[in-house]
């Protein structure tokens, strides 16, 4: 009898013990010293060092996000667009003109642990917006000269914003190749990065995405590579400033033309292969070479007996409409193309357009039909394509209106042959 008296004491006892457990709050264990993890959303990986496209949506959308962090009592949340705290809290809830945004989140503890996610945010206009795509090295500007931009729906533009600058001065202008706006930039406009935004008639802000202000004698195209002995263009901004010029260790200060966007000056005397280019502007200062890597004071150009029959930063995209000059590449025309011989090998040289995912080349007639012998190619990073023009690849751009690169992602820079 005593045994099952201490029995029912026992489990009275546990009874209690429950009860007292499951009345009480549930409590968290993480500290502030704990290290700060984003548990959700999970990023896409970055592609070849690129960052991954993590939202794309429609300007008239909400960009909206919750993050679920831990430690979370201990862990403060600050959402960054372009470098910007835009808003605090686990929830992002915001509306963005259209353009590419460089997005990031980060997570910091009480203690000054933290850890980030970021991506490019693609927002997109509507088809009646006004909108501003990129051809060429047309966004990077410089103070007191005149630019340009262009895109779709420029007819409605009266001004634009550039820095906090109101610019009225502006001329719409159509062309074959596409329609622009032609603008004077400020004298004093600071240097760095600044968005675009775009002002109808009826007061509307638009997105026009960024361009780039320096003051520096900045050479943008042309500089890669050039033939011995013959006249070499170079391209660029505030070229004006440059005094000399040294080229494969030979100095040279007299120039065939200069003015601020041109600089002209005949190539040494020099075998194939490559030569380091570098330059002093009139106040002692590097001058800058723009290339796909970043901004540098040293190029290696690349004489070759190769020739160049274009030259730029030319965008391709089969997602722009028809009309849009991005949607193919059809800069060379077919004349060019009649005057060369059967057997000669074209190179087109191109890299990836970061802010896309998915990147695609092919070669086709005006008519968009694949050269013969040419075959579609995909890649994750830049290079050189190249084609052989047999009598039937020449007969058929003379025959259907021409030469296309067409595809997605990519960039145009330079297309020669030999």
């Amino acid at each position: 009898m005593k045994k099952i008296y201490y029995i029912l004491l026992t489990l009275l006892a546990m009874g209690f013990t429950f009860t007292a457990c499951s009345n009480e709050d549930p409590f968290s264990t993480a500290t502030a010293d704990d290290e700060p993890r984003i548990l959700d959303p999970i990023f896409p990986d970055h592609e070849s060092g690129n960052l991954p496209v993590i939202a794309n949506i429609s300007r008239d959308a909400n960009l909206t996000m919750k993050l679920t962090v831990t430690p979370a009592d201990h862990t403060n949340i600050s959402w960054q667009i372009d470098g910007h705290e835009v808003q605090t809290g686990t929830m992002l809830d915001i509306n963005l003109k259209a353009g590419t945004y460089q997005f990031k989140v980060v997570a910091s503890t009480e203690v000054g642990k933290s850890t980030y996610r970021e991506g490019i945010i693609q927002v997109n206009p509507l088809s009646d917006d006004p909108w501003a795509t990129e051809v060429g090295f047309e966004r990077i500007i410089a103070p007191g000269t005149t630019a340009r931009l262009y895109g779709d729906n420029f007819n409605k533009v009266k001004s634009i914003v550039i820095g906090g600058k109101t610019i009225t001065d502006i001329s719409y202008i159509e062309s074959e190749s596409g329609s622009y706006i032609e603008y004077n930039v400020p004298n004093d406009l600071a240097e760095g990065e600044h968005r675009v935004v775009l002002v109808d008639t009826g007061d509307s802000e638009f997105g026009g995405n960024i361009v780039k202000v320096s003051n520096a004698a900045l050479i943008t195209s042309g500089a890669d590579r050039t033939n011995a002995n013959r006249e070499w263009v170079m391209t660029g901004i505030n070229l004006d400033q440059i005094a000399s010029l040294t080229f494969g260790g030979q100095a040279i200060s007299e120039f065939t033309q200069q003015t601020a966007i041109e600089i002209t000056i005949i190539c040494p005397s020099l075998a194939d292969g490559e030569y380091k280019l570098t330059g002093k502007t009139k106040n002692g200062e590097n001058v800058q070479f723009y290339s796909t890597k970043g901004i540098t004071i040293e190029q290696t150009v690349t004489v070759s007996s190769e020739t160049v029959l274009w030259q730029g930063h030319h965008y391709v995209s089969w997602d722009r409409p028809d009309g849009d000059p991005n949607k193919m590449f059809n800069l060379i025309g077919k004349d060019v193309f009649a005057t060369i011989k059967a057997g000669a090998t074209l190179s087109i040289h191109y890299s990836v357009a970061s802010e896309d995912v998915y990147h695609q080349l092919r070669t086709t007639s005006g008519w968009w039909d694949d050269l013969p012998g040419t075959s579609v190619i995909e890649f994750s990073e830049g290079g050189v394509k190249t084609v052989l023009l047999t009598q039937a690849v020449l007969d058929k751009i003379q025959a259907e209106d021409g030469f296309l690169c067409i595809g997605h992602g990519y960039y145009v820079d330079m297309i020669t042959v030999q």
